[in-house]
């Protein structure tokens, strides 16, 4: 196995790995190792099958249904995530997010397989949670070491929802659900249990207010926070290939999915796990 970085901050590539073959309990731990390193793992040239796919998520955790995108029995773990060239809506992924951190037991991470991507466009953005924490102010690490954050599931639910014209996945993702609107708190810093490295938890799509603050009060602040998270240094700029496989932490990073390819058609296949629980990145 070789690992080339991406950039100084995050994301590095794999090769030297066929992963349509059994995975032995040294490469498990090579892979494990490199993403509590790298946090975002672009394997390129793997070309999986759904069930390869859900052998290579059990290495880091168990396969957990999305309730928001299930995919089809047998398989609901799996969520084919398909853009037609003629869509004009937005691109399911668009905005800064963590995967669906507005669950009570939010995914430790994500593994996504390019089935078909456009000729150019399609790229997916990663900002590196841990760097943005290590370069955040003194004032504002005071705020938020103790504090939690309030996430509710905007685009899912009814008081937040998008306008229908600029909902991605129309008719492929349960929508107008009155419980994504219900806040769940989540602590606002992480610390990973193997690193030890500590992260903010939080993004745009689903932060809502900091706790014990208004939504108004907290605004100025989130607006800062969220600027500060995905400046240039702390980020990587995936270009994905077909065949390609990506796995990231959840808890460590925010991503952003490009919506620069119409006109061409774009399809990923998608699996989020239970590996690292949140109370581990607390405790």
């Amino acid at each position: 196995m070789h690992v080339t970085p991406i950039t100084g901050s995050i994301g590095a590539h794999v090769t030297g790995v066929n992963l349509r073959e059994p995975i032995s309990p040294e490469l498990k731990a090579d892979l494990r190792a490199a993403l509590d390193q790298y946090l975002v793992l672009a394997i390129p040239d793997q070309h999986l099958e759904a069930h390869h796919q859900m052998d290579f998520c059990r290495v880091f955790g168990i396969p957990i249904v999305n309730p928001y995108a299930p995919g089809q029995d047998p398989q609901p773990e799996l969520t084919h995530i398909i853009k037609e060239a003629n869509d004009r809506a937005g691109v399911f992924g668009g905005g800064w997010h963590t995967d669906l951190s507005f669950l009570e037991t939010p995914p430790s991470g994500s593994i996504l397989c390019a089935l078909e991507v456009p000729p150019f466009g399609g790229d997916t953005l990663f900002s590196n949670q841990q760097a943005a924490w290590d370069a955040l102010s003194a004032p504002l690490r005071e705020l938020l070491i103790e504090r939690k954050i309030a996430h509710v599931g905007k685009p899912y639910g009814i008081k937040w929802a998008p306008p229908l014209e600029e909902q991605s996945m129309r008719g492929a993702s349960r929508r107008n659900d009155p419980d994504a609107d219900r806040e769940r708190l989540h602590p606002a810093v992480l610390t990973h249990p193997v690193t030890k490295r500590r992260s903010l938890y939080l993004n745009p799509t689903y932060a809502l207010r900091l706790e014990d603050m208004s939504e108004t009060d907290s605004r100025p602040i989130l607006d800062a926070l969220f600027q500060h998270t995905t400046l240039p240094e702390f980020c990587c700029r995936l270009r994905w290939s077909r065949g390609m496989v990506t796995i990231w932490d959840n808890f460590s990073t925010q991503h952003y999915a490009v919506n620069d390819y119409f006109g061409y058609r774009r399809e990923m296949r998608r699996v989020s796990f239970s590996g690292y629980s949140i109370q581990q990145y607390t405790s």
